[in-house]
């Protein structure tokens, strides 16, 4: 697996860096820098006492929790946030409670998102008159239908 340095900056250095919770994890844990409580429907923009500088031709991924998702409801508003290389500020999660009856509480220093590193790339976008043609075509939300997978993944079924 790939591994790039990440300059970080502990803004409250009780808290733990960020880790991965298996050797082969995508996503390094981020942690709560305070106790809160998500009201059914709330968000709010989280703390996590953490900056840092991802490298220039990288991206920072915040994720949702999948445990969280399952069993709370709660998710990141914004998903996946997007922490640009050239942002210094502290990570904040914006997070948000799903559920429509539950409250869930969190104390600091509770796992609340995964960062993911990702190499990117800058387009370069060019005008053009007319699109290469494709099979799909301008088929957009449901073009590809709802009911069944093409027969040629018949045999999958």
């Amino acid at each position: 697996m790939k591994s790039i340095p990440v300059p970080l900056q502990q803004l409250d250095p009780q808290l733990p860096l960020p880790y991965y919770a298996h050797a082969d994890d995508a996503g390094a844990d981020l942690v709560t820098a305070e106790d809160f409580t998500l009201a059914p429907g709330q968000r709010r923009m989280v703390p996590t006492g953490l900056a840092v500088a991802i490298p220039s031709g990288w991206v920072g991924l915040v994720h949702p929790r999948s445990g969280l998702a399952a069993r709370h409801g709660i998710s990141i508003v914004n998903a996946p946030g997007t922490v640009d290389s050239g942002y210094r500020g502290e990570l904040k999660i914006l997070m948000i409670n799903t559920d429509p009856s539950e409250s869930v509480s969190f104390t600091r220093g509770d796992r609340i998102a995964q960062l993911v590193l990702q190499e990117v790339a800058q387009a370069q976008f060019i005008p053009v008159d007319t699109l290469p043609e494709t099979s799909r075509g301008v088929g957009g939300f449901g073009s590809s239908g709802l009911s069944s997978a093409p027969d040629q993944y018949a045999h999958q079924r």
